[in-house]
């Protein structure tokens, strides 16, 4: 799938294309001497990336790994499938760069040994959760009775997750991590060079918190909770740690084997030199985090990951989202009114910037999604601008990375933006109604001939009946807007009746506009969309009308000239 793209990765300037080459470097620096990388360089510029691996086995005996991380104490949402959407961009621009010749894995870690710190207020068996306060979540009963704990339950539903967005990703649980003795080599080390890691974290807290902080976590061997003690003393040749229990006794543990686990920020550290991560991106909340875990990483010997810090989804008023809150988009939300691919295209766009997620942004991301499969679908002779500039790169095409290499040759020529004003004029309640009107503009359209189209007419249902139809006002014609009206009527009666020819019908649209002397010219069309729709805006009149059929349309200015559309909408109900 990502062989031979090498050519055409090297000039591509999309980010995951940018963070792949930042990665393909530090694997190259990390595994190669310097004669060695400058020709294994070269050799991958040149297309050979094969060659290089050839030259050089050791580029290819282990894998390269990309990490993304997972607080199994709530489900899986919008951020988590934005940060494996884009790590897996990522991923899949390493490959089409190194021609796939360097093997890659990505691992969701769930970080589910943290202690259970409060109880969700939507969850079962609260009192249940309650006693089961401060424990490892996987020993946290199951509230909903279903696996053995409640860490596995929700690894479950992310694993479940990522699976249903056809994800390609192996899960990493942390407490299997720590109680097989994967992390032991490593948890040794930072026992070992425990004060390099008070020096790192120490200056990052309260004074308060300075005072007891250990980043060992002991697991008491009395209630099984993982206690934020004091280490009293430490003893790096036996491997273990003295601490207070929470009887007050003092006890000697080991810090390997599950016995103890890391606070987060070391934890973080340890978990990147322990698997040998080399790339893992955060939110720009984390920041600070990500440099204290990046000293921490080296003081154990390791190298930290590439990565790069995103920006955080806002609400619609522009305020940080929160799970605490609730304001922002659920993923069954979107996915009620948008398909998977337009938000995996919307969280492609630049990924530095602030981008609010509310309900409102899904036609556009929709209709975006839409334009560029078609743009990329486009022959490369009709891709180019002009005669003297290329066509744009498909490799720095979004949907190239939104369907992992392989966008489909479906499109969709009826945008979601049309498909709403359609459902709206037609007082659409099921997608065979909408289909009568697809299958007359597009002769042979059929739902599984275009499953793209049928797809957004059920969205376009969805999100009309929860968003526009509440919101619908008509309102009369002004005397201006009703003339022009009236000389529209008389332009579109002159037409054939059966016309379908969208631009034939907007320059007709433009020239009632202009003799009736709109200025500026949008104002005639928001006020079409007022009149006949009941919203200020709304796709190209003309495609509309094509659609809709212009004797439809004709007969819908008639009843909004006899105030018809107005009455309806104040008109009692039964």
């Amino acid at each position: 799938m990502f062989t031979g793209l090498s050519d055409q990765a090297q000039g591509a300037r999309s980010w995951p294309f940018e963070q792949a080459k930042n990665l393909l470097a530090r694997v190259l620096k990390l595994r190669l001497a310097d004669d060695e990388r400058t020709l294994a360089a070269e050799l991958i510029a040149a297309g050979k990336a094969n060659e290089a691996v050839q030259r050089f086995p050791v580029l290819s005996d282990k894998a390269v790994i990309l990490e993304t991380g997972y607080g199994p104490s709530g489900l899986p949402h919008v951020g988590t499938f934005q940060e494996v959407a884009r790590t897996t961009m990522v991923r899949n621009a390493f490959r089409a760069l190194t021609d796939d010749a360097i093997p890659t894995r990505l691992i969701s870690f769930s970080d589910d040994m943290d202690g259970l710190r409060k109880v969700a207020p939507g969850l079962p068996n609260q009192a249940m959760l309650a006693e089961d306060m401060g424990k490892p979540l996987t020993v946290v009963r199951d509230p909903f009775g279903t696996h053995d704990s409640f860490g596995a339950h929700n690894n479950a539903r992310l694993c479940a997750f990522l699976d249903g967005f056809g994800f390609d990703y192996e899960f990493v649980s942390s407490t299997e991590c720590y109680r097989s003795g994967r992390f032991d080599e490593t948890l040794l080390i930072a026992l070992e060079r425990f004060d390099a890691i008070q020096k790192v974290m120490l200056p990052t807290l309260g004074e308060e918190r300075r005072a007891t902080y250990s980043p060992f976590l002991p697991i008491s061997p009395t209630t099984g909770r993982v206690l934020q003690v004091p280490t009293l003393e430490r003893h790096p040749e036996r491997g273990t740690i003295v601490f207070e229990d929470e009887d007050g006794t003092k006890v000697e543990q080991k810090v390997t084997g599950g016995l103890a686990k890391l606070q987060w920020k070391p934890d973080w550290a340890m978990r990147w030199t322990a698997l040998g991560v080399d790339y893992e991106m955060s939110g720009k909340d984390l920041i600070d985090s990500v440099k204290a875990s990046n000293q921490i990483c080296r003081a154990l010997g390791g190298v930290p990951p590439e990565g790069f810090n995103y920006e955080l989804f806002l609400d619609e008023q522009g305020q940080k989202i929160s799970k605490t809150k609730g304001n922002g988009l659920t993923m069954d939300e979107w996915l009620r009114y948008g398909a998977p691919e337009s938000l995996a295209y919307y969280v492609f766009q630049s990924p530095k910037s602030a981008k609010k997620l509310y309900f409102d942004v899904i036609p556009k991301a929709t209709d975006e999604y839409i334009q560029q499969l078609e743009a990329y679908n486009r022959p490369a002779d009709e891709r180019a601008v002009d005669d003297n500039k290329p066509a744009p790169r498909p490799l720095d095409n979004p949907v190239w990375h939104v369907h992992g290499g392989q966008p489909p040759r479906a499109d969709a020529p009826i945008s979601f933006g049309l498909m709403l004003n359609l459902v709206s004029a037609a007082n659409a309640s099921d997608k065979a109604i909408l289909w009568g009107f697809i299958s007359r503009y597009i002769p042979g359209a059929t739902p599984q001939n275009q499953p793209l189209l049928d797809r957004l007419a059920g969205y376009a249902i969805a999100y009309y009946e929860d968003f526009v139809a509440p919101h619908k006002q008509f309102r009369a014609p002004t005397d201006q807007e009703r003339a022009a009206m009236q000389d529209l009527l008389t332009r579109f009666s002159a037409l054939p009746a059966d016309c379908q020819d969208a631009e034939l019908i907007q320059s007709e649209v433009y020239a009632a506009g202009k003799e009736a002397g709109f200025e500026p010219l949008r104002a005639w069309f928001q006020a079409l969309y007022e009149v006949l729709l009941g919203q200020s805006q709304g796709p190209r009149f003309g495609s509309f009308a094509a659609i809709f059929g212009l004797e439809r349309t004709m007969a819908l200015i008639g009843q909004a000239l006899s105030g018809a559309l107005v009455k309806a909408e104040t008109a009692p109900a039964n």
